[in-house]
């Protein structure tokens, strides 16, 4: 009985660790990113940050994919460490998708000019 507690409470405390706030947060720069050393700039300075824990960066649609730890950071500090290296960053607002009808395309769909 008391192994079967202690294996019990055992992996409780494992599920609770595991258990992080993952959070991801989007942002677009000023001034924008143009070239890879824009973009080496801003992950070379951001991964120094307390809970970053990824950064992507998508120069044609200048974006700034950033996950991080929330029990460790938020989205304003991360966007105010920006600061640090000369950039401005602002959150983008991801607008929900919407769905679009599959027979809507297949019945009367016509390309006009």
């Amino acid at each position: 009985m008391k192994k079967l507690f202690l294996v019990s409470a055992m992996m409780l405390t494992a599920v609770v660790g595991m258990s992080k706030d993952i959070k991801t947060v989007v942002v677009t720069t000023q001034p924008q990113m143009h070239c890879a050393n824009c973009e080496n700039k801003i992950k070379g300075n951001l991964r120094f940050e307390k809970g970053v824990k990824q950064i992507e960066c998508n120069i044609p649609q200048q974006r700034v994919t950033i996950t991080y730890d929330a029990e460790k950071t938020t989205p304003n500090a991360i966007i105010q460490s920006f600061g640090k290296f000369g950039y401005q960053a602002s959150e983008v607002k991801q607008e929900p998708q919407k769905e679009e009808k599959k027979s809507s395309k297949k019945e009367g769909c016509v390309k006009t000019r």
